[in-house]
């Protein structure tokens, strides 16, 4: 049995200069950090006692038999380019909603990735699962998504994250005093607005006609090298509020989807108890919306925003990892063979037994 971790994220600067159709012709730049609540998979080899080969256990359960047959779209294109022939049993657990703009999607793809190769008796590195997830999400399962989840949940940390135009993507992560860490981490509350959404729809609104926005996406690019400035000065914090406010204004002027009255509601709502800045966390339309707030104003904007829920984290600094390996034996496909032949055996020898008298001995 192997069980991946998988953390999720949360991108500060930069989101929407990560899709193909902008950086390959401008480039990019991405400033997020991985935060301490996770994805995880549970995989194992399924024996051949079932009638089913398959079985997936997420917010359904599919007892399946064969790949065609599952419904989850990245479990399914998963298992498929893995090559997976063997029957297998998959379990996801995550500590935060589907759908709510916190990379979910791209950790689920990238800790499946991770736990399949396990099994499989490998070790994929940081590299191999960011590549192997762009590819399966953008290019096999055709989704409206960018490529800084995938790198964000294989590498984990807080990365300053470059995208060429000739496809190649560079990882620097933010070489900052603990002290700074924390001081920043300290700063920011995560609250979540309960609006669920689909990232690619969103996404879509603007994504089709990318070019039409290079006027937002510049400034959004341009803010990733002004922060990672203001970050490696020394200088007071406060400014990294006041940028992601700037931020958050480019983003919403994408498109209309991006925000709506509720949460346009909520953040103003909140700068008026004392945030500085913040922004949803995603391709936007709801999910959870980060805020920057001094300490001492943090009290007066958890009470301001009292209906919604508050989700302390802290950054991460793993990325995917295997927390449990133990592959056990597989079963070849003639010992599986032979299995369900004597499996049908004794089905047909208790079925002829149940027809005979029983004795009071029992």
């Amino acid at each position: 049995m192997i069980l991946s971790r998988t953390p999720f994220r949360i991108s500060f600067f930069g989101g929407g200069t990560d899709y193909p159709a902008w950086y390959r012709q401008h480039g990019g730049a991405v400033l997020a950090t991985s935060i301490d609540k996770y994805c995880y998979l549970t995989c194992r080899h399924l024996p051949p006692f079932f009638e089913h080969k398959h079985r997936l256990v997420y917010s359904y359960i599919e007892m399946v038999g064969g790949l065609d047959d599952i419904k989850h779209p990245a479990a399914r294109e998963v298992l498929r380019f893995m090559n997976v022939t063997s029957g297998v049993e998959i379990h996801h657990d995550g500590d935060l909603p589907a759908r709510s703009g916190m990379g979910t999607s791209s950790a689920f793809t990238v800790g499946l990735l991770q736990a399949l190769h396990a099994l499989q008796g490998q070790m994929a590195s940081k590299q191999q699962l960011a590549a192997e997830s762009i590819h399966l999400e953008q290019d096999i399962l055709k989704e409206t998504v960018g490529s800084q989840d995938q790198v964000q949940a294989a590498h984990g940390g807080f990365n300053h994250i470059t995208f060429q135009p000739n496809g190649e993507i560079t990882v620097q992560p933010m070489t900052l005093p603990r002290d700074r860490l924390h001081q920043l981490n300290d700063q920011l509350m995560l609250f979540y607005t309960g609006i669920k959404r689909t990232a690619s729809d969103v996404a879509k609104s603007y994504v089709a006609d990318i070019d039409s926005k290079k006027r937002q996406l510049r400034i959004m690019y341009d803010l990733v090298d002004e922060c990672v400035t203001l970050l490696n000065s020394g200088h007071d914090l406060t400014g990294f509020g006041h940028l992601l406010h700037e931020a958050w204004q480019a983003k919403r002027s994408l498109s209309p989807q991006v925000t709506n009255p509720e949460v346009d509601t909520i953040y103003e709502a909140a700068q008026a108890a004392g945030a500085l800045g913040g922004k949803l966390t995603g391709a936007g339309g709801g999910g959870f919306m980060l805020l920057f707030v001094p300490r001492e104003r943090q009290d007066k904007v958890r009470e301001t925003l009292n209906k919604l829920l508050l989700v302390p984290f802290r950054f991460e600094f793993n990325g995917s990892q295997v927390i449990h390996y133990d592959p056990g034996e597989d079963f070849s496909a003639a010992e599986a063979d032979r299995a369900k032949q004597d499996i049908g055996a004794f089905k047909e020898l208790t079925q002829l037994g149940s027809t005979a008298p029983t004795s009071d001995r029992g």
